[in-house]
């Protein structure tokens, strides 16, 4: 299961692989998130007195575009956390979460592009079945435009350094089994969208979609060694899901239209998480034979 490149990719963890350096790492990015987290509300605190809980309340259910590009950048934490304990804790630079930086960039460009173009076809046959609910106008979401772009760059490239970057490469250079490295941080990763408040009974078919992709990063950052396709993957994936078209109740403040259905909708959203797992497996497939070198 260990290709060349992920083996190079691994190759600087295994000095400082001891599980229990990893445990400590991973409980010390949380808290370096939470911190990172109760900064930002303090920030809101400090300049918005008045206005305070009403921007905090935007940021955390996302249902306004400056609430949610406040939420992207939270996690700018999240990326801090991986990138200061691999130096602190276990002794390397933080470019090595990464893999080489060519390769990154260009496994990101091919990535991001096929993803969009088979999303897009995707969508357009959605557009066929169900009639999209205009959200924002259009030239407030040419406004906010280049902050969200780059929030999701931040959010989603800060999951990666997490799950793909931190977790499955400790967890490769301390045990030979796929199991182990593979699995266990797609599970972690799907975990962490444990949100029933939001999703009601469909918790668990959210939960296991993010496994999925989950494991198809993992699988990605396995075939190439770098974070750079896995990144891209899920860079596409969140334009499209949180720009374009969101499923109402789930990340609503910046997209153009929103999803006649909600993400509780127990009637139409599984099979239409069926047809995206569907749609990911298939891209999937495509960067395999188009990423394999």
């Amino acid at each position: 299961m260990f290709s060349v490149h992920f083996e190079r990719f691994v190759a600087p963890a295994r000095p400082k692989a001891q599980i229990w350096r990893t445990i400590v790492g991973l409980v010390a990015i949380a808290a370096i998130y939470f911190v990172f987290v109760i900064a930002i509300f303090g920030l809101i605190w400090l300049f918005q007195q008045n206005e305070s809980l009403t921007t905090a309340m935007e940021m955390a259910g996302a249902e306004t575009p400056t609430g949610t590009v406040i939420l992207l950048a939270t996690f700018i934490g999240l990326g801090l956390g991986p990138i200061l304990i691999v130096r602190l804790l276990h002794g390397r630079p933080a470019g090595t979460l990464f893999g080489r930086r060519t390769v990154v960039i260009r496994d990101f460009a091919k990535s991001a592009g096929v993803v969009f173009v088979i999303y897009t076809v995707l969508t357009l046959i959605w557009l066929l079945e169900f009639d999209a609910e205009p959200n924002l106008d259009l030239s407030i979401w040419l406004t906010f435009l280049p902050m969200a772009l780059a929030g999701i760059v931040i959010q989603t490239g800060a999951e990666e350094l997490v799950f793909r970057g931190y977790l499955q490469q400790q967890l490769a250079a301390r045990f030979a089994s796929p199991v182990i490295w593979l699995i266990l941080p797609s599970l972690a990763f799907g975990a962490v969208h444990y949100d029933p408040a939001t999703a009601g009974a469909n918790v668990w078919l959210v939960m296991a979609a993010a496994a999925a992709f989950g494991l198809v990063a993992a699988d990605l950052t396995r075939v190439t060694g770098s974070l750079g396709a896995a990144w891209g993957f899920h860079f596409a994936n969140n334009v499209i899901a949180i720009l374009f078209i969101s499923v109402k109740g789930s990340l609503p403040g910046l997209a153009l239209y929103l999803t006649p259905y909600s993400i509780d909708d127990v009637t139409q959203l599984p099979w239409l998480v069926g047809a995206d797992l569907a749609t990911m497996v298939l891209a999937w497939w495509i960067l395999r034979q188009i990423l394999r070198r």
